[in-house]
């Protein structure tokens, strides 16, 4: 990477118990899409969202009876490393997108196969298919450097709407079929 990356860096001190405290901060760095730099030292592409969510995040571990110190920081060495970390992270979540989009097509698939052409299952495809769009969503804001499986996962939700379609045009025609 040859252009500057400015980054926000949380490093956090939490007491060990109880430990759900812990858990808690670590979701809420992996849903901000942070990567681990070390323990406790969590790193994001700087932006006013991004420090937002981070300042507020501080002030709860804060609370928590932590500590925490939230810094701004541009790699002087390592920077490669750490981009990699960040689409590694994304690849990652991408990869759990595409896993639940091969169950969605095999669901599709097994409903076919049994002619289950209702609109119960209309519908419960369709908000399956709205909740795999909507994490795509939040994956893609987070991937400020382009993970490799992003055009991937992209077509394979085109897929999944190309086969929920079909599902639909069987379950119109069966309508119309017993019209």
């Amino acid at each position: 990477m040859a252009d500057a990356i400015e980054w926000l860096l949380l490093s956090y001190r939490i007491p060990t118990e109880p430990t759900r405290l812990r858990a808690g901060v670590w979701r809420r760095l992996k849903a901000l899409g942070a990567v681990y730099l070390q323990n406790s030292l969590a790193a994001l592409p700087a932006s006013p969202e991004a420090e937002r969510a981070l300042r507020v995040l501080r002030n709860d571990i804060g609370e928590m009876g932590g500590t925490a110190q939230l810094l701004r920081a541009e790699a002087l060495a390592g920077q490669d490393e750490v981009v990699a970390a960040f689409n590694a992270a994304r690849d990652e979540e991408y990869g759990e997108v595409l896993g639940r989009c091969r169950d969605f097509l095999a669901e599709i698939e097994e409903e076919t196969a049994g002619e289950h052409f209702t609109y119960a299952e209309l519908e419960e495809n369709d908000e399956d298919l709205a909740k795999l769009k909507s994490w795509f969503d939040k994956i893609r804001a987070r991937d400020r450097f382009d993970a490799t499986r992003q055009q991937e996962t992209a077509e394979a939700l085109e897929a999944c709407s190309a086969a929920l379609e079909g599902f639909s045009e069987r379950i119109y025609a069966t309508e119309a079929d017993q019209a």
